[in-house]
């Protein structure tokens, strides 16, 4: 940690670097930021940067505020293309202590490390696989909820042309690889100005710090494009929206625990429990991976006649299913042996997100669930008595019923731990307040004249 540190410190130097932001997370994965003078981050790193945390969602009552900014610089990156003329900038991200330098329970960070730890005593390595899902706007109107208008007509995989965000993706693409984060594929999605960027694996701490630089990198490369950027879940009624489907695999030193080659699937018994806690705990953490009202409009669709739409709204598994919630994908190399879970959106906070499929997968293992059988039915194409005979339970149909599920759930409480767990249910069922005594366009529109 101390040769980090120095070369952080000598990198400001040789790089005249002006501005350096410390990261951090609350509760509902709102990217915190504080700008520190290059010659203050030596004392940073030794006392940390004290902040209120009472003004942080969920982080502490007023008579508790005091809370410290503990920088890692293992998290440090130059941003080059922020300098803008005056100055490269960097940024790391920071563990939140205590004044008397605990670590905060309220930290999502920490609430992720807690998970990996606990892994990590079973001998295991969590690795993610991101795939995120975001649209381009030509004009954004927050103010009075009016469409957006993409910025083109695209459909899956189409090679878009446009004036507005030419050569977004390789733009984009080149900024985040210049900042260390490895991209594998991206692609024009299904929707109009629906794109996708898959970012390479890597360990799940990593993947959530590199998914919070993604957005804040995107959104930056949008601006310069002239467009804005959106990780809303389902901005549009007749299209598709916005999922960040995530392949998991736990590795034991070099060996990838999910491949088993003398089984007929190829998967281990501890790939197959892992698969089962992610299913029987599904409804469980469904309101930490699709966390906004706005969620379960992605989840719970109407595709329009020859539309395509994967989001999972059932509990089930299969073999290269889409339609499923947990997809085994084919693989070749043994170490490429993973699992697919496709209900988390785009803007769910990855740390609680990914702390709790672990937790998940960790508690199928320890207990040794039984795996049910693979579906390869498209699940969302069959009818309501079809699925209830197959035994596919729904997911949370809103927020309400996904708390309702959460607040019951002992293995969520114990991930979240007491105070997240508890903050983020108070917050989220304000929420559910604020949405359900809304009169919308659409009920004026259809209940006007009664």
């Amino acid at each position: 940690m101390e040769r980090q540190k120095e070369f952080v410190l000598r990198t400001l130097e040789e790089r005249d670097i002006r501005f350096v932001r410390l990261w951090f997370t609350d509760v509902l994965g709102t990217l915190k930021s504080v700008s520190v003078a290059p010659a203050e981050l030596e004392s940073a790193f030794d006392e940390g940067i004290g902040f209120d945390g009472s003004a942080i969602e969920g982080f502490a009552r007023v008579y508790e505020s005091d809370m410290v900014a503990m920088p890692d610089p293992t998290t440090f990156q130059v941003f080059p293309f922020e300098g803008r003329g005056i100055g490269e900038s960097a940024r790391m991200f920071c563990d939140i202590l205590t004044p008397e330098g605990a670590p905060s329970w309220a930290d999502p960070r920490h609430v992720l490390r807690r998970s990996l730890s606990k892994a990590a005593d079973r001998g295991f390595t969590f690795y993610v696989h991101p795939e995120i899902e975001f649209f381009l706007f030509k004009d954004i109107f927050p103010e009075t909820g009016d469409k957006p208008e993409p910025v083109d007509d695209g459909g899956y995989f189409d090679h878009t042309t446009h004036s507005v965000a030419r050569d977004f993706r390789r733009q984009a693409i080149l900024a985040l690889e210049r900042i260390g984060i490895s991209v594998e594929f991206s692609h024009h999605e299904v929707a109009p100005g629906q794109q996708e960027i898959d970012l390479r694996y890597a360990d799940a701490l990593t993947t959530a710090d590199n998914i919070m630089t993604f957005r804040h990198t995107i959104k930056e490369v949008a601006l310069t494009s002239g467009v804005t950027a959106s990780f809303m879940p389902k901005p549009y009624n007749t299209q598709p929206g916005s999922g960040m489907h995530s392949h998991l695999s736990l590795f034991e030193g070099e060996d990838n625990a999910f491949h088993d080659p003398g089984d007929e699937q190829r998967l281990s018994k501890t790939a197959k429990a892992f698969i089962a806690g992610l299913l029987r705990h599904a409804p469980e953490f469904t309101a930490i991976t699709n966390q906004w009202v706005n969620s379960y409009k992605r989840l719970f669709t109407s595709p329009q006649p020859g539309q395509i739409s994967e989001a999972p709204s059932y509990v089930s598994w299969g073999k290269a299913n889409r339609s499923a919630l947990v997809r085994v994908p084919a693989y070749g190399k043994p170490n490429s042996a993973r699992v697919e879970i496709r209900s988390l959106d785009s803007a769910t906070n990855p740390y609680l997100a990914y702390a709790v499929l672990l937790g998940a997968g960790l508690k199928g293992i320890e207990e040794g669930y039984e795996l049910p059988p693979g579906t390869e039915d498209d699940v969302s194409a069959l009818t309501s008595a079809e699925r209830t005979a197959a035994g596919y339970q729904p997911l949370p149909g809103n927020l309400a019923e996904a708390l309702d599920a959460m607040e019951s759930s002992e293995l969520v409480a114990e991930v979240l731990g007491e105070h997240v767990f508890d903050y983020f249910l108070k917050n989220k069922r304000q929420e559910w307040e604020d949405y359900r005594t809304q009169v919308t366009a659409f009920e004026r529109k259809r209940y006007i004249n009664l």
